[in-house]
């Protein structure tokens, strides 16, 4: 009796972990990423997207762990890497990120859900880091 519940304690400690970091990023997501910031300089990570709008047309999701949001302009392009969860499936055209926010602010720690925009269902949850803008 002693021996099963350590085993579901140990089970219970070993779910609270953390997933371990991120593999490196495919030829063709880093090819992706490039595309999108060439000409562009890198600033200083700012925890928020100042004037964010929740429009799918401005997100680029590049791989499972990266996604970018591109200003209204056209003129910045904001990449966050995604610090936990499972965006597992994110970059491959049938899910979508979906963020809820309160007001006008997409934050680095906001949970964002995964979501199959064939059927609706949630398949994960991710928290977003912090934004690095890149401007030309």
């Amino acid at each position: 009796m002693r021996s099963i519940s350590l085993l579901l304690m140990t089970g219970a400690l070993a779910s609270c972990t953390t997933a371990p970091p991120p593999g490196p990023r495919s030829a063709e997501a880093q090819a992706e990423l490039q595309q999108l910031i060439a000409g562009r300089t890198a600033g200083q990570p700012v925890s928020c997207l100042p004037g964010f709008q929740s429009r799918s047309s401005n997100m680029i999701p590049i791989d499972d762990n990266t996604v970018a949001f591109r200003t209204s302009t056209g003129g910045e392009v904001y990449v966050s890497n995604i610090t936990s969860g499972g965006c597992t499936g994110l970059a491959s055209g049938f899910y979508t990120l979906v963020t809820r926010t309160s007001g006008s602010r997409l934050c680095s720690g906001d949970i964002a859900s995964v979501t199959d925009i064939r059927t609706g269902t949630l398949v994960g949850a991710c928290s977003l880091g912090e934004f690095t803008p890149y401007r030309r």
